[in-house]
């Protein structure tokens, strides 16, 4: 193992951790962006379905028919 060895940048630690808290950074804040529209999703779509009721039956357009006694 002996033998010349490449030079190494003076700043390289310095620069890769530079470099480290720019990604974790970027990394939660996109994080947290994916939890914001998660729950803004969540919310419009509780808004949505107290409005709309998709769960209940749509009304008949036809009425029974009137029977007299």
């Amino acid at each position: 193992m002996d033998g010349p060895y490449p030079v190494v940048p003076a700043d390289l630690a310095a620069a890769a951790a530079a470099r480290g808290a720019r990604l974790l950074r970027r990394r939660r804040t996109l994080r947290r962006l994916g939890w914001v529209l998660l729950l803004a999703a969540a919310a419009a779509f509780t808004v949505w379905a107290a409005l709309t009721r998709p769960w209940a039956a749509p009304p008949s357009g036809v009425s029974p028919p009137l029977e007299v006694w």
